[in-house]
């Protein structure tokens, strides 16, 4: 029998786009080809990323993300709340201005884990919806651009949402995020 081919970031990479491919499979179809996947690749990957997940006896969050993704190009201490936790980053070739953010507990435990801008990467200027583009933008940009924002539960744990109000209109609109990264604007 021979062994399973090695899970790296280019197969992370195309589990990130399975999810996506739900509201901008246009996008997902050219970061496919450009990634010289097919889709059974893509399929087979998040088919083996969620046998990891649900392993019962399978690493931690942290670990897998580790395992998979190597050692973080960058690692923050930061302070949520009265708790101390980890801020881990790894580059993802397909968006080369941000970075995959994974948020850790002392002990491991995964609290997030979406795309955040590089440090010192610019952000899109967004001054009202039309700046809103796909994968231009992530959660934490848009909230600052459209404060007071307010989050939303996502349609699945991948995704999160957001309530905003355009500074041109005034008119409330829903972003929605998968992974972090922006995906489409609909009326709020």
């Amino acid at each position: 029998m021979t062994a399973p081919a090695p899970f790296g970031p280019l197969e992370f990479q195309l589990v990130l786009l399975r999810r996506m491919a739900d509201h901008q499979p246009e996008l997902v179809e050219e970061a496919r080809q450009e990634l010289s996947a097919s889709l059974a690749d893509m399929r087979e990957a998040n088919r083996r990323w969620q046998a990891m997940v649900r392993a019962p006896r399978g690493r931690g969050t942290l670990r897998r993300y580790r395992s998979v993704l190597g050692e973080p190009e960058r690692s923050v201490r930061r302070e949520v709340g009265d708790l101390e936790c980890d801020a881990l980053f790894w580059p993802v070739p397909l968006w080369p201005g941000l970075r995959f953010e994974v948020m850790a507990a002392p002990g491991g435990a995964v609290w997030n884990e979406w795309l955040v801008r590089a440090p010192g990467e610019p952000g899109p200027e967004l001054r009202t919806v039309e700046d809103l583009r796909p994968w231009s933008c992530t959660v934490d940009e848009v909230a600052r651009a459209f404060a007071p924002a307010r989050p939303m539960e996502g349609s699945a744990p991948t995704r999160w949402a957001l309530a905003i109000t355009d500074h041109g209109s005034g008119r409330p609109y829903v972003a929605e995020f998968t992974w972090g990264l922006f995906q489409r604007l609909l009326p709020g």
